[in-house]
């Protein structure tokens, strides 16, 4: 199963990790992947001073724009489901 998080700290929540979240979460239910992907979010996952926000898929960090997360979702997450 693959493990991906997003990061909910502040830093992130200010660069519009909700949005992030809110686009993974409508990609799982479109692609029935819930069986397939173990989505949480998570806490400060100690690089806010990058771009973006951060997501870790399988625990390997991405820093993901909001208006990107769609394309993200795409092309580095439904590959490994």
């Amino acid at each position: 199963m693959l493990e991906l998080r997003v990061c909910i700290g502040s830093a992130c929540h200010l660069k519009g990790s909700y949005n992030v979240v809110q686009a993974f979460q409508q990609l799982i239910e479109e692609n029935a992947l819930h069986e397939k992907i173990d989505f949480k979010s998570a806490f400060c996952m100690k690089q806010c001073g990058n771009p973006g926000v951060r997501v870790s898929v399988n625990g390997e960090i991405h820093h993901v724009m909001a208006d990107t997360a769609r394309d993200f979702f795409t092309a580095k997450v439904m590959p490994l489901a």
